[in-house]
């Protein structure tokens, strides 16, 4: 192969790295792949995250799984994106939620949630909160003990992903209900809580009870 011939390949197939220097408005600014056309071992990933950026509000389209996929396999790895993404929310809380203003993690007067990163489950500031919650769920989600492969998870380690569930949907609780104007300006570039309650109630990971910022009312109500 001659070097024009190799340079001419190299214009035909995108390089999909981003390179040192890379400016954010350029960030994975590569053309989208078919997942069929995907060659990567977290290739579920990589699928997940481009439908993200090209189809950020069809959210039927981002959880509906390639022919063939394995469920536990899809929960998981939305749920690890879900985290990823919470930490965007999380640093505009800081904003204005600190220990000081926000002593408890609430969300309405009728709920006070206890940390679980604690040996006893105890209070604790929502920032904090909210930094020990996303710290516990990236801990388990990437533990080799229970999630030792990407490619197949075993049932008993799908199971713990609805408890992950519960505690990170805390945030985007306490965020309505606390932080509105930071929600909703957060809400309107990522659709991220409503995508998580449409993901939660369409794999069975919580109940509609339990989702109470009221954002799908809709859909709860044809989905219970």
């Amino acid at each position: 192969m001659t070097d024009v011939e190799a340079h001419h390949d190299q214009l035909q197939e995108p390089i999909r790295r981003n390179r040192p220097g890379t400016k954010s408005s350029e960030w994975c600014n590569w053309p989208p792949q078919s997942f069929e056309e995907m060659d990567s071992t977290v290739l579920v990933q990589q699928y997940i995250q481009q439908l993200i950026k090209t189809e950020t509000f069809n959210i039927d389209l981002i959880l509906e799984p390639p022919e063939g996929q394995d469920e536990g396999v899809w929960k998981y790895e939305h749920l690890r994106q879900f985290c990823m993404e919470l930490n965007g929310l999380a640093v505009r809380l800081q904003e204005e939620c600190n220990p000081e203003t926000c002593t408890q993690m609430t969300a309405t007067e009728q709920w006070i949630f206890l940390c679980a990163a604690h040996k006893t489950p105890k209070e604790c500031p929502a920032i904090d909160y909210t930094r020990h919650t996303l710290d516990g769920a990236a801990c388990l989600l990437n533990s080799s003990k229970y999630f030792p492969s990407r490619n197949s998870i075993k049932e008993s380690s799908v199971q713990k992903l609805g408890s992950v569930c519960r505690r990170v949907y805390r945030i985007f609780s306490h965020a309505y209900f606390h932080h509105r104007p930071i929600f909703d300006e957060f809400e309107n570039e990522t659709a991220l809580c409503k995508r998580f309650s449409t993901y939660v109630l369409k794999y069975g990971l919580m109940s509609n009870d339990n989702l109470i910022v009221p954002i799908l009312e809709d859909l709860g109500e044809s989905e219970a």
